[in-house]
């Protein structure tokens, strides 16, 4: 765990800016305070609303069990009895007919991996979005104007995603909130994590610290959803430069060492996005 007490910009505003967020979420803070500067430096739980009461009695039987992996079993478990993943027909769908019907949280995050671009990566910060009140910046191509081609494309794609599924995005909400309740566990629940994101250009990204493009310290806007590492030698090897960051557990949607199996090739981790402060480090 590090620690993330201070900026190297004292006149750097710690707001996300109003084109990067909606007036609502579902969220216990708003996205104007969750995607800031202010909440990566003291971060506060987030929980979305409703999910561990409508789920509580999957956490009642998680507490009592010591080893994470049984855990883990119990909650995918859990998940797939209380969705009917594994018996579409007693939630009305004919996998037969629909043919996103077997579409479910495993297939979106293996999606994502493969593509951050592709339909399960519309879906997934389409989720955000609408959870978290962030608005995705980038798929396929920068999204900056509601009317544009690009964010139609964008829509369309996370729609049809979405189309003929079981409750996708509220099996997304329960992966969430067992990922926090497994930090809370650890004892790291409030704490940052210093993780390593690899790019080619600094320009890739949106940077709000001002035009000094070339100091090493820098406050950049990331997309709503962002891919990390633990290890800053992998991030090495998916471009010029290393943006390493301290980002809060809370802001943590899911990693490689949650669930047995899911998203191991790149030690990563699912990010939620807004404003951070990172250090920009050459190779």
């Amino acid at each position: 765990m590090s620690s993330c007490s201070t900026y190297d910009n004292p006149l750097q505003s710690p707001t996300l800016p109003s084109w990067a967020r909606l007036p609502i979420n579902r969220c216990n803070l708003p996205a104007v305070i969750l995607g800031s500067l202010t909440f990566q430096q003291h971060p506060a739980p987030l929980k979305l609303d409703g999910v561990e009461e409508l789920h509580a009695e999957l956490f009642g039987l998680l507490d009592p069990i010591e080893m994470a992996h049984e855990r883990a079993k119990l909650f995918c478990d859990g998940l797939n009895a209380h969705f009917c993943l594994d018996h579409l027909e007693e939630a009305g769908l004919d996998a037969g007919t629909t043919k996103r019907a077997k579409a479910n949280w495993l297939r979106i995050l293996r999606g994502w991996s493969f593509d951050a671009d592709s339909r399960e990566g519309a879906v997934l910060k389409g989720w955000v979005e609408s959870r978290f009140g962030l608005v995705p910046r980038h798929h396929g191509e920068p999204l900056r104007d509601f009317t544009s081609r690009a964010w139609q494309r964008y829509e369309e794609m996370r729609a049809t995603g979405l189309y003929g599924t079981n409750a996708l995005e509220a099996q997304l909400d329960l992966l969430y909130a067992y990922g926090q309740y497994e930090f809370a566990r650890a004892g790291r629940q409030g704490g940052h994590l210093t993780l390593y994101r690899g790019i080619n250009r600094l320009d890739e990204h949106e940077v709000l610290s001002g035009q000094h493009r070339q100091q090493e310290r820098q406050v950049v806007l990331f997309n709503n959803i962002t891919s990390f590492s633990t290890s800053r030698e992998r991030a090495g090897e998916f471009g010029d430069y290393i943006l390493a960051v301290d980002v809060p557990v809370a802001k943590v949607f899911f990693h490689c060492t949650l669930l047995p199996g899911v998203l191991k090739g790149e030690d990563e981790y699912l990010v939620i996005g807004g404003a951070y402060a990172v250090t920009v480090h050459t190779l």
